[in-house]
């Protein structure tokens, strides 16, 4: 059953009942769900369908797509010498077959591209001397490696610049769609137990899919990821060698930003980690925003190379805070975390990233949805007192949010030090910017808010349901 997806669903649709050929990638972080959305939209019939092999040389990969070649039907008496043959032979195939849209799918096409193995040049000359110059066929490309689609594919130079046709990134499921699909596996947890999950998981549907029925949250968490047998257990370092050809620096600069909460500029980076300050490195962060793990936020009335470099993803910011601490393999670390300081401070953390991946609902309880707003981070540390904004929304009915996240237990309730706290944050951000619009202190809470003297300056308050929204 495939929850949500609508949207990424009629976009391959759209390239399906078009006139022409058209060319597709799909892509997005492994296990994300890519290769069901694309099987379940077309009911799992394709006129040819493909794999490549994870770190197989080019002989095992062109003897791989001649077995594919032979289960759709073509009489194959040789394997193809290279990949130029092989397009050859998959025309063969094509034009054999009485479907009226020959819709052709190759999974994990990065996996195909092995050390001088000819594939991009093979695959530009099959689309443009021939399968665009015909009007019934879909070629949908797929794969994990999302830097690899990016930079050889979509924003290739050569031949196949311009090709694609429709660029299908596909993101983590939002909380509603977590929700969503809890139920259609009958596993009953409350929305709070689901916000604590994407704080671990985010939204990565086969990391929920772990999720057993009849077992807490808590004793999923230690069952998957701190047991050898878990499902996740090894998950980290296989998530970032499926991103990345040399994943050793990515994980360097992920390292960085795990130990910085607020984040760090590109110069603090390239200082920290001993980077050398050029184009390969900003590939690396582009690459890793790509893919969704850091977020770039532009500091309101700063220039871009004074952007902030967040670690937004939850599953890597849980691996760093209590996978990777655990040192003498206890298969029950997670429940024995629970209450700790420890696990507190990472519970508001995590929290602020989730309000981060969810910003189109909190617009949207704001009633703000058809205002033109922009998005920024900002942090004052110049001078103390210092001030760090993790969200705030700036919008053009002349008003900026300034948004305060808090994860408890109980409804929130507002004390004089937190009171204090949200006005200094409110007028160090007014004297450094500048700024003359009107200032909304914005308050997201997991649990609601215990009104009191204090909290009358909270504009507005948004609350876990609202979190929930289907948009």
């Amino acid at each position: 059953m495939l929850i949500g997806r609508q949207y990424e669903k009629n976009r391959l649709l759209n390239a399906f009942e078009s006139e022409y050929s058209e060319f597709v990638a799909v892509y997005g972080r492994r296990r994300v769900g890519k290769t069901f959305l694309i099987r379940e939209t077309f009911n799992y019939n394709f006129t040819f369908q493909h794999s490549g092999l994870a770190k197989s040389p080019r002989k095992i990969q062109l003897k791989a797509w001649r077995n594919s070649l032979a289960t759709y039907g073509l009489k194959v008496k040789r394997t193809p010498t290279n990949w130029l043959d092989a397009f050859e032979l998959l025309k063969d195939l094509i034009n054999q077959s009485n479907d009226k849209k020959k819709v052709i799918f190759i999974d994990e096409l990065p996996w195909m591209d092995t050390h001088a193995s000819g594939l991009i040049p093979a695959l530009d000359h099959f689309w443009n001397s021939w399968a665009s110059a015909r009007k019934d066929i879909l070629l949908i490309i797929c794969g994990s490696a999302t830097s690899w689609i990016i930079n050889k594919i979509v924003k290739n130079r050569g031949g196949l610049h311009n090709r694609i046709g429709y660029k299908i990134p596909l993101q983590q499921f939002t909380l509603n769609e977590c929700e969503q699909y809890m139920k259609s596996r009958k596993v009953n947890m409350t929305r709070k137990q689901i916000v604590e999950g994407y704080m671990i998981m985010g939204g990565v549907p086969f990391y929920w899919k772990s999720i057993q029925k009849g077992l807490s949250l808590a004793q999923n968490i230690d069952l998957n990821f701190f047991t050898p047998q878990g499902e996740l257990f090894e998950e980290f370092d296989a998530l970032y060698a499926s991103l990345f050809k040399n994943p050793e620096c990515y994980i360097k600069v992920i390292g960085l930003l795990a130990k910085k909460r607020q984040g760090l500029t590109r110069n603090e980076l390239i200082a920290n980690g001993k980077f050398i300050d050029n184009g390969s490195f900003g590939q690396i962060l582009e690459n890793l925003e790509s893919c969704g793990f850091i977020r770039s936020y532009k500091m309101i009335g700063k220039e871009k190379k004074n952007a902030l470099y967040q670690l937004i993803d939850p599953y890597t910011i849980f691996y760093y805070e209590f996978v990777k601490e655990n040192k003498h393999n206890d298969p029950q670390y997670w429940t024995h975390c629970l209450g700790s300081n420890t696990y507190n401070t990472w519970c508001g953390l995590s929290f602020e990233r989730v309000c981060l991946l969810h910003t189109e609902q909190i617009k949207h309880a704001l009633g703000i949805s058809g205002v033109i707003s922009r998005i920024f981070s900002w942090r004052h540390i110049a001078s103390k007192p210092g001030a760090q904004i993790d969200l705030l929304i700036d919008r053009d009915d002349d008003v900026i949010d300034l948004c305060e996240m808090k994860y408890t237990k109980e409804p929130w309730e507002m004390t004089e030090s937190d009171y204090n706290s949200i006005m200094q944050k409110e007028s160090v951000f007014r004297n450094e910017t500048g700024t003359t619009k009107a200032i909304h202190n914005v308050l997201v809470s997991a649990n609601g808010v215990k009104r009191n003297g204090f909290s009358d300056d909270i504009q507005n308050i948004v609350v876990l349901d609202d979190l929930f929204k289907e948009l």
